[in-house]
């Protein structure tokens, strides 16, 4: 076996995110980042069909942030990991969401990590 791990990092969103009236009142800025642990049986070639393509998960990730309004960090990071994890290849998906511009001095973000059962 051979694992792999890919990494999305700092996908900046705007959309729907948030409980709090200013939240719903207009969207806001995300930044996801994700990390999928890919397990191949061997060692790849070198051509995009023998490994997990990042570009599906990017485009994945943008209709699901423009499909609708989250109310947790915790639901957007489990619908993005339950996008990941789509290819049987992954065998372990790292989320992590972070809001920038809530409080003038931190970023407020959540992190899951879901793994294949069996992994």
């Amino acid at each position: 076996m051979a694992d792999y791990v890919i990494h999305l990092d700092g996908l900046e969103v705007t959309m729907g995110l948030g409980i709090h009236p200013r939240e719903r009142s207009a969207p806001q800025r995300v930044v996801l980042s994700v990390a999928m642990t890919c397990r191949y049986d061997a060692p790849p070639s070198d051509g995009i069909e023998a490994v997990v393509d990042y570009d599906f998960l990017r485009d994945e990730i943008l209709k699901l942030t423009a499909s609708r309004h989250f109310e947790l960090q915790e639901t957007l990071c489990d619908a993005v990991a339950a996008l990941a994890l789509s290819d049987p290849r992954v065998a372990e998906v790292r989320v992590r969401s972070m809001k920038p511009d809530i409080y003038p001095d931190a970023r407020i973000g959540c992190e899951v990590v879901r793994a294949r059962k069996g992994a």
